[in-house]
């Protein structure tokens, strides 16, 4: 299962990476809407957690 995970805060997109990757997931991380809209377009992602902004 493929995760994107949209949030601009570094040290929780950090946690919630190695969390997830922990898990077994394969995990991208974005840090702002431009960056995750791209990523969202561009890649098939089963999953998208993102950060209210």
């Amino acid at each position: 299962m493929r995760i994107l995970v949209v949030e601009d805060d570094r040290k929780v997109a950090s946690f919630l990476e190695r969390g997830l990757r922990e898990e077994g997931y394969a995990v991208d991380v974005a840090h702002d809407g431009v960056d995750g809209s791209m990523k969202a377009h561009v890649y098939d992602y089963d999953v998208l957690v993102v950060d209210v902004m």
